[in-house]
């Protein structure tokens, strides 16, 4: 079994630089908040569907008490002047035994460089390995970029739109995921 509250690893980016994709720690509260304070507000629209102004008080508690079950996450960072830096999160947690909604968040000056693939591609194996067949996700129509990185990840995907959101559910169970 992948044992997902101490996954790590090293992988190099189309354009050469190298970057840690690890589970979320307890200890990461202060770096996410740093993260999210990066981020443009187009960005956190479209992961948040509205305005977010701040890492609440609830999300850092969501990092301290992560459970590696019903929710896991992963984070990518980078080494800046000596200190760790998150450039990117994904996560997914369980709706049932066999379904769990997924998301993402890339920082802008990584986007392009196959960074949320990756981090999908991750979770996907992770979740496999409990026993999770699909993956839903809800996008905003013009986040062609996020539609895209669900289109090229090889497992099968279906869409629908509602009440202007597109609904994604990916089916882990075919091969795919990288």
């Amino acid at each position: 079994m992948i044992d997902a509250r101490h996954f790590e690893v090293r992988e190099t980016l189309r354009n050469g630089s190298e970057i840690c994709i690890r589970a979320l720690r307890p200890d990461d509260g202060e770096r996410m908040a740093v993260a999210f304070g990066q981020l443009d507000p187009e960005s956190i629209y479209t992961r948040f569907f509205g305005p977010k102004a701040a890492v609440t008080d609830a999300d850092f508690r969501l990092i301290r008490e992560m459970d590696f079950d019903s929710r896991v996450a992963l984070i990518a960072t980078v080494i800046h002047d000596g200190h760790e830096v998150v450039i990117a999160s994904s996560s997914y947690s369980r709706f049932d035994a066999r379904t769990a909604e997924v998301a993402f968040i890339v920082e802008e000056d990584y986007r392009g460089f196959g960074i949320a693939r990756r981090l999908l591609g991750h979770l996907g194996r992770i979740a496999v390995d409990r026993g999770l067949t699909s993956f839903e996700a809800e996008v905003l129509p013009h986040n062609r970029s996020m539609l895209r990185v669900f289109t090229a990840c090889g497992w099968p995907m279906r869409t629908r739109t509602v009440d202007g959101t597109v609904h994604v559910t990916l089916s882990l169970t075919a091969s795919g995921g990288g």
